[in-house]
Protein backbone atom coordinates (compact mmCIF):
# COMPACT_ATOMS: atom_id res chain seq x y z
CA UNK A 1 0.00 0.00 0.00
CA UNK A 2 2.87 2.47 0.38
CA UNK A 3 3.08 2.99 -3.75
CA UNK A 4 2.69 6.28 -4.90
CA UNK A 5 3.17 8.16 -1.58
CA UNK A 6 5.94 10.51 -1.37
CA UNK A 7 6.80 12.97 0.81
CA UNK A 8 4.22 15.98 -0.22
CA UNK A 9 1.58 13.08 0.68
CA UNK A 10 2.83 12.69 4.07
CA UNK A 11 2.56 16.67 4.89
CA UNK A 12 -0.81 16.87 3.82
CA UNK A 13 -2.32 14.48 6.20
CA UNK A 14 -1.48 17.05 9.06
CA UNK A 15 -3.73 19.74 7.51
CA UNK A 16 -0.79 21.54 7.82
CA UNK A 17 -0.44 22.49 4.17
CA UNK A 18 -2.29 25.69 3.28
CA UNK A 19 -2.74 27.24 0.21
CA UNK A 20 0.77 26.88 -1.30
CA UNK A 21 0.38 23.97 -3.72
CA UNK A 22 -3.32 23.06 -3.19
CA UNK A 23 -4.56 21.85 -6.74
CA UNK A 24 -8.55 23.69 -7.31
CA UNK A 25 -11.00 21.21 -8.13
CA UNK A 26 -14.80 21.41 -8.98
CA UNK A 27 -16.39 18.19 -8.14
CA UNK A 28 -19.87 18.83 -9.86
CA UNK A 29 -21.64 19.44 -12.48
CA UNK A 30 -23.85 22.24 -10.10
CA UNK A 31 -21.89 24.78 -11.23
CA UNK A 32 -17.99 26.05 -11.41
CA UNK A 33 -16.17 28.90 -9.51
CA UNK A 34 -15.83 30.50 -6.20
CA UNK A 35 -19.34 30.76 -4.42
CA UNK A 36 -18.50 31.92 -1.25
CA UNK A 37 -21.05 34.60 -1.25
CA UNK A 38 -23.74 32.63 -2.53
CA UNK A 39 -26.13 30.32 -0.90
CA UNK A 40 -28.37 27.16 -0.43
CA UNK A 41 -31.62 28.81 -1.53
CA UNK A 42 -33.12 32.35 -1.53
CA UNK A 43 -30.05 34.11 -1.48
CA UNK A 44 -31.11 35.31 2.23
CA UNK A 45 -29.52 32.63 4.37
CA UNK A 46 -31.47 29.56 2.60
CA UNK A 47 -34.99 27.98 2.90
CA UNK A 48 -36.51 25.86 6.06
CA UNK A 49 -34.70 22.79 3.77
CA UNK A 50 -31.58 25.13 2.51
CA UNK A 51 -29.09 25.73 5.27
CA UNK A 52 -26.19 28.00 4.80
CA UNK A 53 -22.92 26.92 6.89
CA UNK A 54 -20.38 29.58 7.77
CA UNK A 55 -16.76 27.84 8.76
CA UNK A 56 -13.95 29.76 10.21
CA UNK A 57 -11.26 27.95 9.01
CA UNK A 58 -9.64 27.09 5.33
CA UNK A 59 -11.62 24.10 3.17
CA UNK A 60 -8.36 24.06 0.69
CA UNK A 61 -6.49 21.03 2.50
CA UNK A 62 -7.00 17.05 2.20
CA UNK A 63 -10.19 15.48 2.53
CA UNK A 64 -9.07 12.38 2.64
CA UNK A 65 -10.94 10.93 6.27
CA UNK A 66 -7.89 8.50 7.37
CA UNK A 67 -5.63 11.34 6.46
CA UNK A 68 -6.80 14.93 7.39
CA UNK A 69 -6.56 17.15 10.12
CA UNK A 70 -7.89 20.11 8.47
CA UNK A 71 -11.37 21.49 10.69
CA UNK A 72 -13.27 21.97 7.61
CA UNK A 73 -12.51 18.57 6.02
CA UNK A 74 -13.29 16.58 9.50
CA UNK A 75 -16.22 18.27 10.24
CA UNK A 76 -17.96 18.03 6.87
CA UNK A 77 -16.46 14.53 6.31
CA UNK A 78 -18.75 13.27 9.28
CA UNK A 79 -21.37 14.22 7.06
CA UNK A 80 -20.25 12.11 4.15
CA UNK A 81 -18.87 9.20 5.51
CA UNK A 82 -19.56 6.48 8.27
CA UNK A 83 -17.42 4.51 10.13
CA UNK A 84 -18.37 1.04 11.78
CA UNK A 85 -19.10 3.49 14.59
CA UNK A 86 -19.66 6.67 14.66
CA UNK A 87 -19.81 8.94 18.42
CA UNK A 88 -22.02 11.47 19.47
CA UNK A 89 -19.86 14.94 18.87
CA UNK A 90 -20.57 16.16 22.67
CA UNK A 91 -20.17 13.01 24.60
CA UNK A 92 -18.19 10.69 22.67
CA UNK A 93 -20.54 8.09 23.10
CA UNK A 94 -20.34 5.25 20.38
CA UNK A 95 -23.31 4.11 18.31
CA UNK A 96 -23.86 1.78 15.72
CA UNK A 97 -23.62 3.68 12.06
CA UNK A 98 -22.16 1.09 8.70
CA UNK A 99 -22.18 -1.61 11.68
CA UNK A 100 -25.94 -2.95 12.62
CA UNK A 101 -24.46 -2.74 16.46
CA UNK A 102 -21.81 -2.37 19.18
CA UNK A 103 -20.20 -5.37 19.98
CA UNK A 104 -21.59 -6.69 23.15
CA UNK A 105 -18.05 -7.33 25.08
CA UNK A 106 -15.56 -4.80 24.33
CA UNK A 107 -13.15 -6.17 26.49
CA UNK A 108 -12.91 -8.60 23.74
CA UNK A 109 -9.53 -9.06 21.61
CA UNK A 110 -12.27 -10.33 18.46
CA UNK A 111 -15.01 -7.57 17.80
CA UNK A 112 -17.75 -8.79 14.73
CA UNK A 113 -19.95 -6.45 13.09
CA UNK A 114 -22.68 -6.84 10.58
CA UNK A 115 -22.78 -4.37 7.74
CA UNK A 116 -26.04 -2.68 7.78
CA UNK A 117 -28.65 -4.02 4.56
CA UNK A 118 -29.02 -1.67 1.34
CA UNK A 119 -25.82 0.37 2.64
CA UNK A 120 -24.93 2.32 -0.55
CA UNK A 121 -22.29 4.35 -1.54
CA UNK A 122 -23.29 7.86 -3.39
CA UNK A 123 -22.68 6.55 -6.62
CA UNK A 124 -25.41 3.95 -6.12
CA UNK A 125 -22.59 1.03 -5.40
CA UNK A 126 -23.61 -1.09 -2.40
CA UNK A 127 -21.54 -0.90 0.74
CA UNK A 128 -19.35 -4.46 1.16
CA UNK A 129 -16.65 -5.85 3.38
CA UNK A 130 -14.26 -5.29 0.73
CA UNK A 131 -14.56 -1.62 1.07
CA UNK A 132 -14.07 -2.19 5.36
CA UNK A 133 -10.84 -4.30 4.80
CA UNK A 134 -9.30 -1.89 2.23
CA UNK A 135 -9.75 1.14 4.38
CA UNK A 136 -8.34 -0.43 7.83
CA UNK A 137 -5.81 -2.20 5.69
CA UNK A 138 -4.71 1.46 4.35
CA UNK A 139 -4.90 2.69 7.94
CA UNK A 140 -2.91 0.28 9.85
CA UNK A 141 -0.10 0.31 7.27
CA UNK A 142 2.90 1.64 8.76
CA UNK A 143 3.96 2.41 5.06
CA UNK A 144 0.90 4.97 4.42
CA UNK A 145 1.49 8.04 6.24
CA UNK A 146 -2.45 7.92 7.37
CA UNK A 147 -3.08 10.02 10.37
CA UNK A 148 -5.41 7.39 11.55
CA UNK A 149 -2.37 5.02 11.83
CA UNK A 150 -1.62 7.08 15.23
CA UNK A 151 -4.94 6.35 16.87
CA UNK A 152 -5.62 2.98 15.65
CA UNK A 153 -2.04 0.90 14.85
CA UNK A 154 -1.04 0.33 18.41
CA UNK A 155 -4.20 -1.67 19.68
CA UNK A 156 -5.93 -3.26 16.72
CA UNK A 157 -3.90 -5.90 14.60
CA UNK A 158 -6.20 -6.47 11.54
CA UNK A 159 -9.39 -6.42 10.05
CA UNK A 160 -10.51 -9.63 8.26
CA UNK A 161 -13.67 -10.22 6.00
CA UNK A 162 -16.20 -13.20 7.05
CA UNK A 163 -18.29 -12.86 4.08
CA UNK A 164 -19.86 -10.31 2.42
CA UNK A 165 -21.59 -8.21 4.84
CA UNK A 166 -19.82 -9.81 7.84
CA UNK A 167 -16.37 -8.54 9.06
CA UNK A 168 -13.93 -8.80 12.36
CA UNK A 169 -11.38 -6.80 13.84
CA UNK A 170 -8.58 -8.69 16.13
CA UNK A 171 -7.05 -6.62 18.88
CA UNK A 172 -3.45 -6.71 19.99
CA UNK A 173 -4.95 -6.67 23.54
CA UNK A 174 -8.33 -5.47 24.94
CA UNK A 175 -8.84 -2.21 24.13
CA UNK A 176 -12.81 -0.84 25.33
CA UNK A 177 -11.87 2.91 24.59
CA UNK A 178 -11.43 1.79 20.96
CA UNK A 179 -14.75 1.63 19.97
CA UNK A 180 -15.11 5.30 20.01
CA UNK A 181 -12.23 5.68 17.90
CA UNK A 182 -13.87 3.70 15.30
CA UNK A 183 -15.24 6.99 13.60
CA UNK A 184 -12.05 7.52 12.99
CA UNK A 185 -11.86 5.16 10.27
CA UNK A 186 -14.05 6.54 8.08
CA UNK A 187 -14.86 3.78 5.88
CA UNK A 188 -14.35 4.26 2.12
CA UNK A 189 -15.35 3.22 -1.26
CA UNK A 190 -12.35 0.75 -2.77
CA UNK A 191 -14.31 1.43 -6.08
CA UNK A 192 -12.92 4.86 -5.90
CA UNK A 193 -10.14 5.37 -4.12
CA UNK A 194 -8.31 1.95 -4.05
CA UNK A 195 -5.52 3.46 -6.79
CA UNK A 196 -3.40 6.23 -6.37
CA UNK A 197 -5.68 8.48 -8.66
CA UNK A 198 -8.55 7.82 -6.56
CA UNK A 199 -6.32 8.39 -3.31
CA UNK A 200 -5.28 11.86 -5.37
CA UNK A 201 -8.71 12.94 -5.80
CA UNK A 202 -9.59 12.85 -2.31
CA UNK A 203 -6.47 14.89 -1.41
CA UNK A 204 -7.47 17.20 -3.33
CA UNK A 205 -11.47 17.23 -2.23
CA UNK A 206 -13.26 14.25 -3.70
CA UNK A 207 -15.47 12.86 -1.18
CA UNK A 208 -17.59 9.86 -1.67
CA UNK A 209 -19.41 8.21 1.30
CA UNK A 210 -22.17 6.12 2.94
CA UNK A 211 -23.30 8.71 5.11
CA UNK A 212 -26.86 11.00 4.65
CA UNK A 213 -25.06 13.75 2.91
CA UNK A 214 -23.48 13.67 -0.06
CA UNK A 215 -20.83 16.19 -1.81
CA UNK A 216 -21.99 18.09 -4.94
CA UNK A 217 -19.08 20.44 -5.54
CA UNK A 218 -16.16 21.87 -3.89
CA UNK A 219 -14.19 24.72 -4.50
CA UNK A 220 -11.08 25.40 -2.39
CA UNK A 221 -10.85 28.52 -0.21
CA UNK A 222 -14.12 29.31 -1.24
CA UNK A 223 -17.23 26.76 -0.77
CA UNK A 224 -18.03 22.92 -0.08
CA UNK A 225 -21.72 21.83 -1.14
CA UNK A 226 -23.84 18.93 -0.10
CA UNK A 227 -27.35 17.79 -0.44
CA UNK A 228 -29.73 14.71 0.98
CA UNK A 229 -28.20 11.53 -0.32
CA UNK A 230 -31.85 9.63 -1.13
CA UNK A 231 -31.25 6.06 -0.57
CA UNK A 232 -29.37 6.64 3.07
CA UNK A 233 -31.09 4.27 5.46
CA UNK A 234 -28.90 5.10 8.25
CA UNK A 235 -29.52 6.29 11.96
CA UNK A 236 -29.18 9.72 10.74
CA UNK A 237 -30.83 11.31 7.95
CA UNK A 238 -30.14 14.46 6.94
CA UNK A 239 -32.87 17.07 7.97
CA UNK A 240 -32.21 19.70 5.04
CA UNK A 241 -32.23 19.18 1.31
CA UNK A 242 -29.05 21.27 0.72
CA UNK A 243 -26.22 22.79 2.82
CA UNK A 244 -23.49 25.02 2.08
CA UNK A 245 -20.87 25.40 3.87
CA UNK A 246 -18.44 28.65 3.57
CA UNK A 247 -15.35 29.19 4.28
CA UNK A 248 -14.42 32.96 5.59
CA UNK A 249 -11.04 33.41 8.01
CA UNK A 250 -11.59 36.98 8.50
CA UNK A 251 -13.40 37.67 11.14
CA UNK A 252 -15.34 40.60 10.37
CA UNK A 253 -16.89 39.58 7.27
CA UNK A 254 -17.84 35.69 9.12
CA UNK A 255 -19.65 38.21 11.72
CA UNK A 256 -21.53 40.16 8.49
CA UNK A 257 -22.04 37.05 6.97
CA UNK A 258 -24.48 35.95 9.95
CA UNK A 259 -25.54 39.33 11.17
CA UNK A 260 -28.21 41.54 10.32
CA UNK A 261 -31.71 41.21 8.92
CA UNK A 262 -30.05 39.80 5.27
CA UNK A 263 -27.89 37.47 7.30
CA UNK A 264 -26.46 35.21 4.30
CA UNK A 265 -25.81 32.61 6.67
CA UNK A 266 -27.86 30.27 9.74
CA UNK A 267 -24.90 29.37 11.58
CA UNK A 268 -21.37 29.94 11.91
CA UNK A 269 -18.53 28.25 14.36
CA UNK A 270 -15.33 30.39 15.81
CA UNK A 271 -16.98 33.77 16.77
CA UNK A 272 -15.04 35.87 17.87
CA UNK A 273 -15.06 36.99 21.73
CA UNK A 274 -15.88 40.71 21.18
CA UNK A 275 -18.75 40.44 18.89
CA UNK A 276 -20.45 38.27 21.14
CA UNK A 277 -23.22 40.45 22.69
CA UNK A 278 -23.96 42.33 19.35
CA UNK A 279 -24.74 38.97 18.12
CA UNK A 280 -27.25 38.15 20.84
CA UNK A 281 -28.37 41.57 20.46
CA UNK A 282 -29.38 40.77 16.70
CA UNK A 283 -31.42 37.96 17.60
CA UNK A 284 -29.18 35.05 17.38
CA UNK A 285 -28.22 32.14 19.53
CA UNK A 286 -24.30 32.42 20.73
CA UNK A 287 -23.15 29.80 22.79
CA UNK A 288 -19.28 28.21 23.83
CA UNK A 289 -18.00 25.22 24.27
CA UNK A 290 -14.78 24.65 26.86
CA UNK A 291 -12.49 21.68 26.26
CA UNK A 292 -8.95 20.98 24.61
CA UNK A 293 -8.89 24.07 22.40
CA UNK A 294 -5.78 26.12 23.54
CA UNK A 295 -3.00 28.24 21.92
CA UNK A 296 0.22 25.92 22.36
CA UNK A 297 4.29 27.23 22.09
CA UNK A 298 6.50 24.67 20.18
CA UNK A 299 10.10 24.99 20.71
CA UNK A 300 12.81 23.69 17.98
CA UNK A 301 14.93 21.81 20.63
CA UNK A 302 17.83 21.31 18.07
CA UNK A 303 18.21 25.29 18.45
CA UNK A 304 19.98 26.22 21.21
CA UNK A 305 19.48 27.21 23.58
CA UNK A 306 16.07 25.55 23.45
CA UNK A 307 17.98 22.24 24.19
CA UNK A 308 17.80 23.14 27.91
CA UNK A 309 14.47 22.57 29.27
CA UNK A 310 15.51 25.43 31.85
CA UNK A 311 15.22 28.27 28.83
CA UNK A 312 11.71 26.42 27.54
CA UNK A 313 10.06 26.32 31.30
CA UNK A 314 11.32 29.67 31.74
CA UNK A 315 9.54 31.26 28.60
CA UNK A 316 6.52 29.79 29.64
CA UNK A 317 6.51 31.14 33.16
CA UNK A 318 7.41 34.48 32.24
CA UNK A 319 3.95 34.88 30.64
CA UNK A 320 1.15 36.96 32.09
CA UNK A 321 -1.64 34.02 30.95
CA UNK A 322 -4.39 36.39 33.43
CA UNK A 323 -3.80 39.39 31.47
CA UNK A 324 -4.17 37.60 28.20
CA UNK A 325 -7.32 35.80 29.28
CA UNK A 326 -8.77 39.15 30.02
CA UNK A 327 -7.48 41.36 26.98
CA UNK A 328 -7.69 38.96 24.64
CA UNK A 329 -9.81 35.87 25.09
CA UNK A 330 -12.38 38.40 27.11
CA UNK A 331 -12.45 35.60 29.91
CA UNK A 332 -13.08 32.77 27.63
CA UNK A 333 -10.12 30.86 28.51
CA UNK A 334 -8.13 29.07 32.02
CA UNK A 335 -4.57 29.19 32.28
CA UNK A 336 -3.34 25.62 31.40
CA UNK A 337 -2.28 23.62 34.33
CA UNK A 338 -2.42 20.05 32.69
CA UNK A 339 -1.85 19.20 28.97
CA UNK A 340 -5.46 18.54 29.29
CA UNK A 341 -8.10 20.41 29.79
CA UNK A 342 -10.04 20.72 33.45
CA UNK A 343 -13.14 19.02 32.11
CA UNK A 344 -11.05 15.77 30.72
CA UNK A 345 -12.11 12.72 32.59
CA UNK A 346 -8.47 12.24 33.12
CA UNK A 347 -7.30 16.15 34.58
CA UNK A 348 -5.25 16.11 37.17
CA UNK A 349 -3.17 19.14 37.91
CA UNK A 350 0.56 18.47 36.64
CA UNK A 351 2.94 18.84 38.76
CA UNK A 352 5.14 21.62 36.77
CA UNK A 353 2.03 24.48 36.39
CA UNK A 354 3.26 27.56 34.45
CA UNK A 355 1.75 30.11 36.67
CA UNK A 356 3.29 33.51 36.10
CA UNK A 357 6.29 34.19 37.65
CA UNK A 358 8.66 36.25 36.14
CA UNK A 359 10.95 35.81 38.70
CA UNK A 360 11.53 32.29 38.58
CA UNK A 361 11.37 32.87 34.99
CA UNK A 362 14.62 34.84 34.92
CA UNK A 363 16.46 32.80 37.55
CA UNK A 364 16.02 29.73 35.23
CA UNK A 365 17.44 31.59 32.24
CA UNK A 366 20.68 32.47 34.72
CA UNK A 367 20.48 29.03 35.55
CA UNK A 368 20.89 27.94 32.12
CA UNK A 369 23.95 30.16 31.45
CA UNK A 370 21.67 32.74 29.19
CA UNK A 371 21.28 36.05 28.81
CA UNK A 372 20.40 38.83 25.88
CA UNK A 373 18.10 36.33 24.71
CA UNK A 374 16.39 37.26 21.22
CA UNK A 375 13.59 35.10 20.33
CA UNK A 376 11.56 35.46 17.13
CA UNK A 377 8.22 34.07 17.99
CA UNK A 378 6.62 32.62 14.48
CA UNK A 379 2.91 32.89 15.29
CA UNK A 380 -0.50 31.63 13.60
CA UNK A 381 -2.90 34.80 12.11
CA UNK A 382 -5.69 32.89 13.22
CA UNK A 383 -7.78 35.48 15.29
CA UNK A 384 -7.86 34.86 18.71
CA UNK A 385 -3.96 33.64 18.23
CA UNK A 386 -3.03 37.32 17.02
CA UNK A 387 -4.85 38.88 19.52
CA UNK A 388 -3.02 36.87 21.98
CA UNK A 389 0.53 37.03 20.80
CA UNK A 390 1.41 40.40 22.10
CA UNK A 391 0.49 39.75 25.75
CA UNK A 392 3.69 36.76 25.49
CA UNK A 393 6.13 39.35 23.60
CA UNK A 394 5.34 42.13 26.33
CA UNK A 395 6.04 39.56 29.11
CA UNK A 396 8.75 38.38 27.64
CA UNK A 397 10.36 41.56 26.45
CA UNK A 398 9.79 42.22 30.89
CA UNK A 399 11.96 39.61 31.71
CA UNK A 400 14.73 40.64 29.22
CA UNK A 401 14.13 38.83 26.58
CA UNK A 402 13.75 41.01 23.45
CA UNK A 403 11.29 39.32 21.07
CA UNK A 404 10.27 39.93 17.78
CA UNK A 405 6.95 38.55 16.81
CA UNK A 406 6.41 37.32 12.83
CA UNK A 407 2.84 36.35 12.55
CA UNK A 408 1.95 34.56 9.08
CA UNK A 409 -1.04 32.77 7.49
CA UNK A 410 -1.30 29.66 9.36
CA UNK A 411 -0.59 27.10 5.80
CA UNK A 412 2.55 29.42 5.65
CA UNK A 413 3.79 28.80 8.90
CA UNK A 414 3.11 25.21 8.53
CA UNK A 415 4.77 25.15 5.16
CA UNK A 416 7.78 26.90 6.94
CA UNK A 417 7.76 23.88 9.32
CA UNK A 418 7.52 20.74 6.80
CA UNK A 419 10.05 21.92 4.85
CA UNK A 420 12.39 21.53 8.29
CA UNK A 421 13.13 25.45 7.69
CA UNK A 422 15.13 26.71 11.03
CA UNK A 423 12.80 28.46 13.91
CA UNK A 424 13.16 29.23 17.01
CA UNK A 425 9.37 29.15 18.75
CA UNK A 426 6.25 28.73 16.94
CA UNK A 427 2.68 29.76 18.69
CA UNK A 428 -0.31 28.53 17.63
CA UNK A 429 -3.76 26.80 17.86
CA UNK A 430 -4.61 23.12 18.06
CA UNK A 431 -7.42 21.02 19.27
CA UNK A 432 -7.06 17.23 19.45
CA UNK A 433 -11.15 16.90 20.65
CA UNK A 434 -12.07 16.80 17.21
CA UNK A 435 -10.53 13.02 17.01
CA UNK A 436 -12.14 12.08 20.15
CA UNK A 437 -11.97 12.60 24.12
CA UNK A 438 -10.15 9.88 25.34
CA UNK A 439 -6.54 11.28 27.18
CA UNK A 440 -4.46 8.17 25.43
CA UNK A 441 -6.07 9.67 22.06
CA UNK A 442 -5.31 13.45 22.50
CA UNK A 443 -1.20 12.85 23.13
CA UNK A 444 -0.55 11.15 20.86
CA UNK A 445 -1.79 13.35 18.55
CA UNK A 446 1.59 15.76 19.33
CA UNK A 447 3.76 13.03 21.41
CA UNK A 448 4.89 9.74 19.63
CA UNK A 449 7.90 8.15 18.01
CA UNK A 450 6.97 8.94 14.49
CA UNK A 451 4.42 11.65 14.77
CA UNK A 452 5.37 15.29 12.71
CA UNK A 453 5.20 17.27 15.49
CA UNK A 454 7.95 15.02 17.79
CA UNK A 455 10.48 14.08 14.81
CA UNK A 456 9.93 16.75 11.89
CA UNK A 457 8.82 20.04 14.35
CA UNK A 458 10.20 20.03 17.63
CA UNK A 459 13.21 17.91 16.72
CA UNK A 460 12.52 16.54 20.56
CA UNK A 461 11.33 12.19 19.27
CA UNK A 462 15.13 11.11 19.31
CA UNK A 463 16.48 12.02 22.52
CA UNK A 464 16.31 9.85 25.41
CA UNK A 465 13.13 11.89 27.91
CA UNK A 466 10.87 11.29 24.52
CA UNK A 467 11.87 7.65 24.76
CA UNK A 468 11.16 7.13 28.38
CA UNK A 469 7.62 9.22 27.59
CA UNK A 470 6.67 6.75 24.75
CA UNK A 471 7.37 3.83 26.72
CA UNK A 472 4.99 5.08 29.88
CA UNK A 473 2.87 6.21 26.95
CA UNK A 474 2.51 2.51 25.48
CA UNK A 475 2.76 1.08 28.88
CA UNK A 476 -0.96 3.08 29.52
CA UNK A 477 -2.13 1.81 26.35
CA UNK A 478 -2.44 -1.50 27.58
CA UNK A 479 -3.06 -1.65 31.06
CA UNK A 480 -6.37 -3.41 31.52
CA UNK A 481 -7.48 -2.10 34.98
CA UNK A 482 -9.10 1.70 34.53
CA UNK A 483 -8.22 3.36 37.63
CA UNK A 484 -4.76 2.32 36.91
CA UNK A 485 -4.67 3.10 33.55
CA UNK A 486 -5.66 7.11 34.49
CA UNK A 487 -2.86 7.05 37.15
CA UNK A 488 -0.38 5.92 34.97
CA UNK A 489 -1.69 8.49 32.12
CA UNK A 490 -1.81 11.42 34.59
CA UNK A 491 2.90 10.41 35.29
CA UNK A 492 3.37 10.77 31.93
CA UNK A 493 1.46 13.88 31.20
CA UNK A 494 3.46 14.81 34.46
CA UNK A 495 6.61 14.21 31.83
CA UNK A 496 4.95 16.38 29.14
CA UNK A 497 4.63 19.33 31.81
CA UNK A 498 7.99 19.32 32.90
CA UNK A 499 9.45 18.89 29.57
CA UNK A 500 7.65 21.63 27.81
CA UNK A 501 8.50 21.24 24.38
CA UNK A 502 5.21 21.07 23.00
CA UNK A 503 2.70 22.51 25.51
CA UNK A 504 -0.66 24.52 25.98
CA UNK A 505 -0.23 28.65 27.44
CA UNK A 506 -3.77 28.62 27.45
CA UNK A 507 -7.26 26.48 26.77
CA UNK A 508 -10.35 28.67 25.56
CA UNK A 509 -13.72 28.67 24.56
CA UNK A 510 -14.98 28.32 20.73
CA UNK A 511 -18.10 29.83 20.22
CA UNK A 512 -20.50 28.73 17.97
CA UNK A 513 -23.74 31.66 17.08
CA UNK A 514 -26.89 30.44 15.48
CA UNK A 515 -30.39 31.79 14.28
CA UNK A 516 -33.16 29.40 15.98
CA UNK A 517 -35.55 30.90 14.48
CA UNK A 518 -34.38 29.05 11.49
CA UNK A 519 -32.47 25.88 12.65
CA UNK A 520 -32.73 23.58 16.01
CA UNK A 521 -30.90 20.69 17.41
CA UNK A 522 -27.69 22.20 17.12
CA UNK A 523 -25.01 21.50 19.87
CA UNK A 524 -22.00 23.75 20.17
CA UNK A 525 -18.81 22.23 20.00
CA UNK A 526 -15.76 23.00 21.76
CA UNK A 527 -13.65 22.19 18.99
CA UNK A 528 -13.77 23.56 15.39
CA UNK A 529 -16.49 23.02 12.89
CA UNK A 530 -20.32 22.12 13.59
CA UNK A 531 -22.06 18.98 13.29
CA UNK A 532 -25.55 18.94 12.21
CA UNK A 533 -26.62 15.39 11.82
CA UNK A 534 -29.06 16.65 14.71
CA UNK A 535 -30.29 19.59 13.54
CA UNK A 536 -32.99 20.48 11.91
CA UNK A 537 -34.97 23.56 10.41
CA UNK A 538 -37.24 25.04 13.09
Amino acid sequence: MSDGFDRRTLLKYTGALGAAGVITTTLSACGGGPKSTNDAGDGKGGTSENLTVVIGYGNDQTWDPLMTASAFAVAGNHHIYEGLLDTDPITRKPYAALATEIPSDLNATTWKFTLRDGAKWHDGKPVTADDVVFTYQRALDADVPTLANSFLAGWLKEAKKVDEKTVELHLNFPFPDGAARLTLAKIMPKHVFGSKKGLDAAITGKAVGSGPYKQTSHTPKSNTEFEAFADYNGPRKANFKKMNWLTIVDAPARVAKISGGSAGAQISDNIPYGDISQLEKGGLKVEGGAGMNHLFLMFNTKHKPFDDVRVRQALFYAIDTDRMIKSALKGHGKASTSFLDEANPTYRKAKTVYAYDPDKAKKLLKDAGVSDLKVTLDGSNVSWIAECLPTIKASWDAIGVKTELNIQETGALFTKLDQKKDFQVVASASNPNQFGLDADLILRYNYGPKNLWMTTYSKWGSTSDAKRLFKQMDAATKEADAEKKKQMTQEYIDVVAENAVLYPVVHNELVTAWDAKKITGIQPQPYPGVNLLKAKPA
